[in-house]
């Protein structure tokens, strides 16, 4: 098991990519946090990884809150012990807002997609470094490197996650703390619901060299590789999982 006693939160752990994780994180050994603002549906995930005989608990965060990341945390190594993984998958899309680029739906998607990797990185990491390191995972988006029209403020929040990532290897790496990004592209349900209701979808689609869009279940994979002592010398890296949609 890659992931034999390793202490995992995943942040949107209730659905998509997250719970793609947070289940594959413990089938390798992990015991998993399944942190989500949607605590019911949290908890049936985090049940359902322990009647399979692993280990996880559900809990509730809003990742744009200060205090509930310390409080997050704080839980984690109390039942747990430590903290050697954390996951920045939690997100919305602009098509997620009304109006997502006037300045309301810019305020939430930066603080919902920018600045909870912020707080979640700078926390999780003040706690690694306790314990000696740690990996911390954020998950950011094609559409931060190709900027499609429509989507300026989630553009800009997923871009940024590579600069916040980089600086943040570069800060923590003497605690033995890698920190490194995931680029995956439009997969979960409702993007490409939006990409067929916007007619988007065949012209999204022909970008993707692989010739089709992947699912949750391919970003996993890769997570556990960056949450695994298999990349122990990889940090400050941004890894695209993409289908080859950003290839330059």
């Amino acid at each position: 098991m890659r992931l034999k006693d390793k202490v995992a939160i995943v942040t949107g752990g209730a659905h998509g990519m997250g719970e793609a994780e947070a289940r594959l994180f413990a089938a390798e050994g992990a015991k998993v946090v399944v942190a989500d603002i949607l605590e019911h549906e949290a908890e049936i995930v985090a049940a359902d990884i322990r009647a399979g005989g692993e280990e996880a608990m559900a809990a509730k965060i809003n990742v744009t809150s200060e205090s509930e990341w310390v409080g997050l945390i704080a839980k984690t190594v109390a039942t747990y012990g430590k903290l050697d993984i954390l996951v920045n998958n939690a997100g919305i899309s602009g098509s997620s807002v009304s109006d997502p680029d006037g300045l309301e739906g810019w305020d939430r998607i930066i603080a919902v997609n920018q600045t909870s990797v912020f707080l979640g990185t700078k926390l999780a990491a003040e706690q690694m470094a306790k314990t000696g390191g740690g990996s911390i995972i954020n998950m950011g988006s094609s559409y931060g490197i190709r900027c499609e029209p429509g989507f300026l403020a989630y553009a800009a929040s997923k871009e940024s996650i590579r600069t916040l990532t980089k600086t943040g290897a570069r800060e923590w790496g003497k605690h033995k703390i890698r920190v490194n990004t995931i680029l995956p592209s439009a997969m979960s349900p409702k993007a490409k619901s939006y990409l067929k209701e916007s007619n988007s979808y065949d012209f999204e689609l022909s970008k993707v060299a692989l010739g089709y869009f992947g699912t949750p279940d391919d970003i996993a994979p890769l997570a556990i590789f960056l949450a695994s002592d298999a990349s122990i010398y990889v940090t400050g890296q941004t890894i695209g999982a993409d289908g080859g949609s950003t290839m330059m």
